[in-house]
């Protein structure tokens, strides 16, 4: 690992985000072959809400126990259990047959992608000093949209040749294969034989130090601090915009401009691009102002402010004319969204211990 001498953390949040890409390959499948599967199974728009619904209830509850799940067994052995249960569930959607079917890929799909998130922000936690956290979330939360680009790119290649149930195998493999370097290279950094003595010193300054025994934070107890309410509260009222553009927006693009999504779709890709800078915008920006001399906290709540009020402009879709107009309008929208996420994803390595980020 030559390459990374010096700097072995920016090695491991690229393992993040090529994590967080596959995730969302994984879970952007579905919305890209609804026109398909709509035509086989006789779907209605009833029968898809239930389906992405399940993935939701599922990927919901999976998040508070695989944040948890994964302070305690770590970080290493947590995200690699939650890959191989999100890759095995992906594979399963081949096998479905009904709508019944593919509720229950989906349920088990969204329990197994809930341990991303929380693993990936526990181990920029434990890799990075606060005024670096910020980028680094940033990119590894660029690997949603960058993986519905590797999705629009994908799929349509994997059909020219072969089946929807190809698209589920292949792509549920990708997680096998990533989990091959990631039991290879991560440690956490006290542990880690490959990271030099001025690093580690970098990584640890200014934090206390790493308990070595189990930090114990019931359920009662965390629901007492403030901090708690500021997370939840934030993800409540922004998640559901993503997710959104995430299930529904292929269907928009299909129906009101005849976009073949059997084909790699430009409009689509410029609009997740647009996200992916957004999520590195955000974080620089808050890093940006840390280095000038803010306070962590300060730093992001303004950051948050900034991009909530200008995710605003997404109202003025409703007035787009044609496709490329709601592509630059949506796209707008979409880079400030990404950019809230990276700052309120910070935020918990903030105002939580390193043990309990998860």
């Amino acid at each position: 690992m030559h390459l990374f001498k010096g700097n072995y953390r920016w090695f491991i949040v690229f393992l993040l985000f090529i994590a967080t890409t596959i995730n969302y390959v994984d879970r952007q499948l579905l919305g890209l072959l609804k026109p398909m599967l709509e035509k086989e199974f006789n779907w209605s728009e009833s029968d898809f809400a239930r389906i992405v619904m399940a993935f939701s209830a599922a990927y919901a509850i999976g998040l508070l126990l695989a944040g948890r799940f994964i302070d305690r067994v770590g970080t290493k052995a947590g995200i690699s259990i939650s890959v191989i249960f999100w890759s095995l569930a992906g594979m399963a959607h081949a096998l479905a047959k009904s709508v019944s079917g593919f509720i229950v890929a989906r349920l088990s799909l969204g329990l197994g992608e809930s341990g991303n998130f929380p693993g990936a922000a526990k181990a920029v936690a434990e890799w990075f000093p606060k005024r670096e956290r910020g980028i680094a979330t940033g990119i590894f939360n660029a690997g949603p949209s960058v993986g519905v680009i590797v999705s629009l790119i994908m799929v349509p290649l994997i059909l020219q040749n072969y089946g929807w149930q190809e698209v589920f195998w292949i792509t549920g493999a990708l997680g096998f294969i990533w989990l091959i370097f990631w039991i290879r290279f991560f440690e956490i950094p006290q542990k880690q034989h490959r990271l030099s003595a001025a690093e580690l010193s970098l990584i640890s300054e200014n934090e206390t130090p790493v308990i070595t025994h189990k930090l114990k934070i019931t359920w009662g107890k965390l629901f007492l601090f403030p901090q708690t309410w500021a997370m939840v509260a934030g993800k409540f009222f922004i998640d559901p915009i993503f997710w959104f553009f995430l299930f529904w927006l292929p269907s928009y693009f299909s129906e009101a401009f005849s976009l073949d999504l059997k084909k790699p779709s430009l409009p689509l890709m410029t609009i997740y691009l647009a996200a992916t800078l957004g999520s590195f915008g955000g974080g620089l920006l808050s890093s940006w102002l840390i280095r000038k001399g803010w306070s962590a906290l300060n730093a992001r709540k303004f950051s948050l402010f900034v991009v909530a009020v200008a995710e605003v402009s997404i109202l003025f879709t409703q007035f787009a004319s044609g496709p490329w107009m709601a592509v630059a309008l949506i796209s707008i929208s979409i880079a400030f969204h990404q950019a809230w996420s990276t700052n309120i994803f910070t935020m918990a390595s903030d105002l939580f211990p390193v043990e309990a980020v998860g």
